[in-house]
């Protein structure tokens, strides 16, 4: 019993101060009413801030439009992951780290400069526009940058590797003469992925989906630099109720409840593992 107890208490302890704290904190501040001084609430039992977010419909359509991009961005990382794993599990044994190497290599540098670079490819004057004029394809520069294609683009290449490493982990168990046998049985490669591979890679891409979706339901930096402008995220709207108007009980409400709502898929994860 003492072993199992020095094994959990640091668990719990890191949950206590990184999880419970400070929800605990934004839930009293969420409880808070507004004020003009400093810090700019006062500590009150109001459900002020949790009334704001139902009657304002600003605030349901930041969490609808940030849940919307958060899942085409997983879905995008799955859909490009699947036969990126599968490339570098099926490679031979002495090239999957140089594979995985090659893969993990653009995070090496800076998230900034990643971005930096999409920006530079996707404006009116970048590279992608100029090889289309020089071409002949298009005369005039495509509005590329700054749509919620280009954010999307900057997300799924953002969170590529967190959809990759749990497929390729699931890919390298495959017992490799379950393929075989349904090649045997007369399967093409497209039936024998569908109902060999992907139902025993189905827990680990919906750890990948996960991995990707709950950072980029509240992504902030890549919808302010790629994004359109009219676009209005989770993230845009914490950023401006708490530096802009300065309604820190509003956006702490903003804040647990896009955490309520991200355990819903968190559950599903759950019960999707737990299934014989």
């Amino acid at each position: 019993m003492k072993g199992r107890l020095a094994v959990l208490l640091p668990v719990w302890a890191w949950l206590l101060v990184f999880v419970a704290a400070p929800a605990a904190i934004l839930l009293a501040i969420a409880l808070a009413e507004a004020d003009s001084g400093v810090p700019p609430f006062r500590l009150a039992w109001s459900l002020t801030g949790f009334a704001t977010l139902a009657e304002d419909r600003y605030y349901l359509d930041a969490v609808l439009t940030a849940l919307r991009i958060a899942a085409m961005t997983a879905t995008g990382c799955l859909l490009i992951a699947y036969p990126m794993a599968m490339g570098i599990a099926r490679a031979a044994p002495g090239r999957r780290m140089l594979l995985l190497a090659l893969l993990m290599l653009p995070f090496w540098t800076g998230f900034l400069l990643r971005v930096g670079a999409w920006i530079g490819l996707l404006r009116d004057q970048g590279w992608i526009n100029g090889m289309l004029m020089a071409l002949g394809i298009t005369e005039a520069p495509l509005p590329l940058l700054y749509s919620e294609g280009a954010m999307l683009v900057g997300m799924v290449h953002s969170y590529l590797p967190f959809a990759v490493l749990p497929l390729f982990a699931a890919l390298l168990r495959l017992d490799p003469t379950l393929g075989e046998a349904a090649a045997d049985l007369g399967a093409g490669p497209a039936t024998a992925f569908v109902t060999v591979t992907l139902p025993v890679t189905a827990p680990a891409a919906a750890a990948g989906f996960l991995l990707v979706f709950i950072p980029a339901a509240g992504e902030f930096v890549i919808p302010e630099l790629m994004g359109p402008p009219e676009a209005q995220l989770v993230g845009r709207v914490l950023w401006q109720e708490f530096f802009q108007n300065h309604d820190w009980p509003v956006a702490a409400a903003l804040a647990l409840a896009l955490l309520l709502l991200l355990l819903v898929p968190i559950r599903l994860f759950q019960r999707l593992e737990a299934r014989p």
